[in-house]
């Protein structure tokens, strides 16, 4: 029992150590420009990215086996632009209120440009249950900012970080700024159905890894894909949007809300489970593909880390 306390608190004081750490760094570039720190901090990840050897193996691998018509060259190229971004994301949360300089009111061009306005506001206007979903993409936490800049009451469900002393400095920065939000937990799907049924919205990343979800495919590749989003249609019939956050040069960046998606159903009309997490493996493959260097290739989608 000893042993085992000693343990735990070992653990509680390296991820403790590690956060404190972190939150330096952070505290560190706000002492800067924000675009010297986040072009700083990105630079700094091009380089660390290589170091971490089991992880950008990973994400080696993962290009490949996503994009076999590349060369080497190609694929080192979009593995070091996506620890770029990997950093240039962690940079930005510290700048956030600055960087999103967006106004609804006085859509002028800046850092944030939105494509979709007239779906947003149609959704502000008549008000009634919808599913957003998203993936990790460019900035995708502009996204929920965005929503609620234009007035948008959208119950975010979101995965906390692993450490716990981060997740919990996050979730306050996130709940200032976001809205509503929901950790990813055995209990969050009732409180996204119990916003649904009360005529809200809900935002959901869709590129997740789910060990127990449906076997559906990513990049021609097997994957598991949690069921949450197409079971919440079933239940309430709501529309889906697609929603994704794109760089642009100089340090900007596109919003974009598609319009609603065509629910996959079945001859008696009832949702195609099983069809509806394909198709949004499917568009997300298409975002990923036009834009390769934005995407978290380090994350284990696949599931085949214990292959390497």
């Amino acid at each position: 029992m000893l042993i085992t306390r000693l343990v735990l608190t070992a653990e509680r004081f390296r991820q403790w150590s590690i956060a404190q750490f972190a939150f330096l760094l952070l505290g560190l570039l706000k002492l800067f420009p924000a675009d010297g720190a986040i072009a700083f901090a990105e630079r700094f990840t091009r380089w660390l990215g290589p170091k971490l050897k089991r992880r950008h193996k990973l994400t080696l691998t993962n290009l490949r086996n996503a994009f076999p018509e590349k060369s080497e060259a190609e694929i080192e190229a979009i593995a070091l632009e996506s620890w770029g971004s990997i950093g240039r994301l962690a940079a930005e949360y510290v700048f956030l209120d600055e960087l999103f300089d967006f106004d609804p009111e006085n859509p002028k061009p800046g850092r944030i440009e939105v494509s979709g306005i007239p779906l947003f506001l149609e959704l502000r206007e008549k008000p009634r249950p919808f599913i957003v979903f998203t993936a990790h993409t460019g900035n995708f936490e502009l996204l929920p900012v965005a929503s609620a800049a234009f007035g948008l009451d959208v119950t975010v469900l979101f995965r906390p970080p692993n450490n716990p002393y981060v997740a919990e400095k996050v979730f306050d920065f996130r709940k200032q700024r976001m809205g509503n939000l929901v950790p990813s937990h055995a209990g969050s799907s009732f409180t996204l159905a119990r916003k649904l049924e009360a005529g809200g919205a809900v935002g959901v990343l869709v590129d997740q890894k789910f060990r127990k979800g449906l076997t559906t495919k990513f990049f021609g590749q097997d994957v598991r894909t949690n069921p949450l989003l197409a079971k919440l249609v079933r239940q309430f019939n709501c529309e889906v949007y697609p929603a994704r956050s794109i760089r642009l040069p100089g340090g900007r960046f596109r919003l974009e809300l598609e319009p609603a998606i065509e629910i996959p159903r079945r001859a008696d009309g009832s949702v195609d489970v099983v069809a509806t997490a394909q198709m949004l493996n499917d568009k997300v493959e298409s975002w990923v593909r036009e834009y390769p260097g934005q995407w978290l290739w380090y994350h284990d989608r696949w599931q085949i880390k214990r292959k390497l």
